[in-house]
């Protein structure tokens, strides 16, 4: 790479420094739909109670979600909600003492893989096997890669929002903030 374009272009990470993000904790996710477009499906009042109702695509997001654990066995699943342009999620990583030798299956990717220069320099960049980065990847990219056979527009927020769950009220909060996002709707920074 150039001297002159080193660094220039480079957006900076939005992840903490100084955090192991493939360590165990608990992990709560936000990744948005592009331009926060609905495709997950619409929230309606039904006998004064607002429910989900999912897209096909909303559908097959809900069921990504639901098998990151088949993937990846050290991660389990702390409440989650599909909502209509964005997904809240609890991620826990609950790495046993022997969990680097045992060989993960991964949602496909979408990333080529052929040239080996090429990877050379994209795994110097790229998210460490057993971390989050790696976990949402898979997960966008399987979703992304389903949905485009459902409607060729579907696209994801670059990113995603993490906070690192310290203790167990922040715990606590932030899974009844999820089980009740879909009553609170409107309220919702994401609602439009």
């Amino acid at each position: 790479m150039s001297e002159k374009f080193r660094n220039k272009y480079r957006v900076p990470s939005t992840r903490l420094n100084n955090w192991d993000y493939g360590k165990n904790g608990a992990y709560f996710i936000t990744i948005c739909t592009k331009n926060r477009e609905h495709f997950f499906g619409e929230i309606l009042s039904v006998n004064n109670n607002n429910e989900m109702q999912f897209t096909e695509i909303g559908v097959l997001a809900d069921q990504f979600w639901s098998e990151i654990p088949k993937h990846f066995p050290f991660v389990e699943l702390g409440n989650f909600q599909i909502m209509p342009n964005h997904v809240h999620g609890i991620l826990i990583i609950d790495k046993k003492t022997i969990v680097d030798d045992i060989v993960v299956e991964t949602l496909p990717c979408n990333v080529s893989t052929e040239n080996k220069i090429k990877n050379m320099k994209m795994s110097k960049i790229s998210p460490r096997k057993g971390t989050i980065s790696t976990i949402l990847r898979s997960y966008k990219s399987v979703v992304t890669k389903n949905s485009h056979y459902i409607n060729a527009d579907f696209e994801w927020q670059e990113r995603f929002h993490d906070i690192i769950i310290h203790n167990s009220a922040s715990f606590e909060r932030i899974q009844n903030y999820i089980e009740n996002n879909v009553t609170n709707w409107k309220e919702d920074k994401f609602y439009i």
